[in-house]
């Protein structure tokens, strides 16, 4: 019998910590981080973290809703893409999380990157949007002369990626290797995005960024114009600390 008890008494034990790890977590940061201020690139704790439930995010497209398996139990990169349009700072924000997720060498399983669209989202620019986030990296890769000014003009939203282009982007390599994305689309509920509204005063702005546990609770968000060395610093730490996803 005492055996049993003491068995209750560890899984009642077990149970706690599952529910609190996501605070002490986010507490034990607390003091190793700079609050965003005004004009910097710094992340700001959310406290107290806002959870999510899972079965409120829904795939935005067949990719997606194949694979939304792969949200819980991971650490996700979530880009907010907050209008009908996702312009130049929202697809610049989009393709720094696929530049962290490679540095993050090793801890690079234990992530995930997800976009939430909060508005309607045309299939023509949304395809655009996945087409570019897959291919655009190519141009620096290339050292091509004109790379960057390529680059920088293929941010904008009314500038597409044609077929020649991607054609020529693709190069030799099999094209559904070469459009093969690691990008999750997410279309959450309306009480999700509330949440997330409700995490900035005013209009969500473009470019937003949230870190979101294993567990599903919302613990950092990072400003328009976020420094990617920076989001890296925070979660190679984060996944440091953690003895979850």
């Amino acid at each position: 019998m005492f055996d049993q008890q003491k068995k209750n008494q560890l899984i009642i034990l077990a149970i706690f910590a599952m529910t609190v790890i996501p605070f002490v977590m986010a507490w034990s940061l607390k003091g190793s981080l700079i609050p965003v201020n005004k004009g910097t690139n710094l992340g700001q704790l959310i406290t107290p973290p806002v959870p999510l439930e899972y079965s409120q995010l829904l795939g935005f497209d067949d990719f997606s809703s194949a694979n939304l398996a792969e949200l819980p139990g991971h650490w996700l990169m979530v880009n907010v893409i907050p209008r009908s349009q996702c312009a130049e700072t929202c697809l610049e924000a989009i393709l720094k999380t696929k530049q962290i997720r490679l540095m993050l060498s090793k801890d690079l399983p234990r992530t995930r990157r997800v976009v939430m669209v909060l508005d309607q989202l045309a299939p023509a620019a949304a395809e655009q949007l996945w087409l570019k986030d897959s291919l655009l990296w190519r141009l620096r890769a290339a050292n091509l002369p004109e790379g960057d000014s390529l680059y920088a003009n293929y941010l904008k939203a009314d500038v597409l990626l044609d077929e020649p282009r991607i054609v020529q982007l693709i190069g030799n390599e099999k094209r559904e290797l070469a459009l093969q994305s690691d990008l999750l689309r997410i279309k959450p509920s309306a009480d999700v995005a509330e949440k997330i509204k409700a995490l900035v005063k005013g209009e969500l702005p473009e470019g937003m960024l949230l870190l979101m546990d294993p567990l599903g609770n919302l613990m950092m968000q990072y400003e328009s114009g976020f420094d990617p060395y920076k989001v890296k610093k925070d979660l190679m730490q984060l996944l440091r600390i953690s003895q979850i996803g």
